[in-house]
């Protein structure tokens, strides 16, 4: 009885399948440091990224959205739309270079790279000497879903994080 019970429990293990479910979390809520290439420019569109060892999470934000000027309320852009989220696993530990430098390193390579399909970014925006403006990024209902068009995470980050732009 042992035997086949030894049997049936090693076909349940070795059986289960988890869907090729890779990623179960998203998760850049302890990674405070918004990164950009470039000067970040309220008149154009701007990419930031976070860095989270071998994974990276990239906004692209549409034009327009971080404007030099307090608003009442916030403004927001929807994903997919005129604004981007991207997440990428590499191979490796990588850093802001493989963003920045032209050309890019060869590696780490990147092993996965998913868009999110779903939700918005939510700017706030506040400034204390009318120069200098603090642009405050949220991210709202972000959703990931795999190639069989299954949601394969829950997006861990409400705040995204601050950047600054300067009056021109």
């Amino acid at each position: 009885m042992k035997k086949y019970l030894l049997i049936g429990c090693s076909i349940l293990f070795f059986g289960c399948n988890d869907g090729d479910l890779q990623i179960e979390t998203v998760d850049f809520d302890s990674i405070e440091t918004v990164q950009s290439c470039n000067d970040v420019s309220a008149s154009t569109e701007n990419v930031v990224f976070k860095i989270n060892g071998d994974e990276a999470l990239i906004l692209t934000i549409a034009n327009g959205l971080l404007k030099n000027e307090v608003t009442a309320s916030s403004l927001e852009s929807a994903v997919p739309g005129s604004s981007q989220i991207s997440y990428r696993i590499f191979s490796e530990t990588v850093t802001s270079a493989y963003f920045c430098d032209s050309p890019p390193p060869l590696t780490p390579t990147v092993l996965e790279e998913i868009e999110a399909e779903g939700g918005s970014i939510i700017v706030t925006t506040t400034t204390e000497d009318s120069i200098t403006f603090t642009h405050t990024i949220q991210l709202s209902g972000i959703t990931f879903l795999n190639e069989n068009g299954s949601r394969i995470t829950d997006l861990q980050v409400n705040e995204f994080g601050t950047v600054t732009t300067t009056a021109e």
